[in-house]
């Protein structure tokens, strides 16, 4: 049965002028034809959605699902067995599923969860989101994010040795902390943890295998060493020293040479009387300053979440992302959506199934309430979820 979902207006994940009246037309699945103002095939279950606007899917680029969004997730996740730690992921998979968001990238979970989640939710697409998963993140020896079961003894050969460990478990990315980070006591967010020849190493066997790479890096020489390692994106490339931010030029410039997309997390679902950390808040300015240089340079940079990870990052704070993106880097309104659609579909290397509302593209479709390419606040207020063309039910 063809399934043709007409609505107010559409925005397809590319242009910044809408499609007015248009018809969806749904068949296994995939998108089949976009049209305007045409009257559906008289074979089609027709869903009629009124005034709202129909978006791509959401793609969040940088989840972790088995982070509770409380303000001490590690310690939370230590108090867990498996059994139910995975049961939590169910109920924040569906969470992010009913705000739009179709398809997740996790870049750390414990004890490969992520992956029995991914096929579980490939059997039945309305529990939550397709899951491109990483499982634990490669990491040193007591480095950033090691309680969830990364870490290496160091040397390139061990860490090709942890790069096949996960192929062989089908891993669909691989994620690689190239510094210290903000949620591991004895790491430093500035400090690199791995030299270049072990990132190099890294990349060359998960490139081999057929994965692509992602690092995890905040201080110059980190995002410098996964640049010359040749990753295929970094993750909040911050430019941290011990108590700012110092951009490097060069490095810039370098990056966008590549054509490394930069993973900027920085979704966060607003609540009274609730901030980020003393020491993010105080670096705000400087890296809403630094990711206005990235811009200027060219650089793509991905709306993603970093969900779980503080109260501010609950699974569905991925629609607030293209607002706080108009708002702090003056992006117009249609390149704030394209980083939650197309851009990020592109980074996760699924560009030409997700991210798009256009023919031969999976069909997953929100429905949102108000004119997102006037007001990305409207990509908050979801009023209807298909994935792979089935409709999800919505809490009430």
């Amino acid at each position: 049965m063809k399934l043709a979902i007409r609505a107010g207006r559409l925005f397809d994940g590319v242009a910044a002028e809408p499609v007015e009246h248009p018809v969806v037309l749904v068949d296994g699945g995939r998108i089949v034809a976009v049209g305007s103002g045409t009257e559906p095939p008289a074979e089609a279950e027709v869903v009629d959605l009124g005034a709202a606007t129909l978006v791509p899917g959401f793609v969040d680029s940088h989840v972790h699902l088995v982070f509770d969004a409380s303000t001490d997730p590690v310690s939370r996740l230590s108090d867990l067995d498996d059994d139910l730690l995975l049961d939590e992921m169910r109920a924040r998979a569906r969470q992010a599923l009913a705000a739009g968001i179709t398809t997740v990238r996790d870049l750390g979970d414990r004890g490969y969860l992520s992956l029995r989640l991914r096929d579980e939710l490939a059997a039945d697409p309305t529990a939550g989101p397709q899951v491109l998963a990483a499982g634990p993140p490669i990491t040193t020896g007591r480095g950033h994010c090691w309680f969830l079961g990364g870490e290496t003894t160091g040397g390139p050969d061990a860490v090709r040795a942890a790069v096949r460990e996960r192929a062989a478990r089908g891993v669909d990315v691989v994620k690689l902390m190239a510094t210290g980070g903000e949620l591991t006591p004895g790491t430093s967010s500035h400090l690199a943890q791995f030299a270049v020849d072990e990132l190099a190493a890294a990349v060359d066997e998960a490139h081999r295998l057929g994965l692509p790479t992602t690092a995890h890096a905040h201080g110059a020489t980190g995002i410098a060493n996964a640049v010359a390692a040749g990753v295929d994106m970094i993750e909040h490339g911050t430019f941290m020293t011990a108590d700012s931010i110092e951009p490097d030029p060069a490095l810039i410039a370098a990056i966008a040479e590549a054509g490394i997309p930069i993973g900027a997390t920085v979704a966060q679902k607003p609540k009274p009387g609730v901030t980020p950390p003393p020491r993010i808040l105080k670096l705000l300015p400087l890296i809403v300053g630094l990711f206005r240089e990235f811009r200027a340079a060219g650089i793509p940079i991905v709306c993603s979440s970093d969900f779980g990870i503080g109260p501010l990052k609950e699974p569905d704070c991925l629609p607030y992302g293209p607002t706080q993106l108009v708002t702090f880097l003056g992006d117009a309104p249609a390149d704030a959506l394209r980083a939650v659609t197309s851009l990020a579909a592109d980074a996760c290397g699924l560009g030409d199934r997700k991210g798009r509302l256009a023919a031969g593209f999976d069909a997953d479709v929100v429905a949102v309430d108000g004119d997102p390419l006037a007001d990305p606040a409207a990509l908050t207020a979801v009023t209807a979820v298909f994935r792979a063309g089935v409709r999800v039910p919505l809490p009430r």
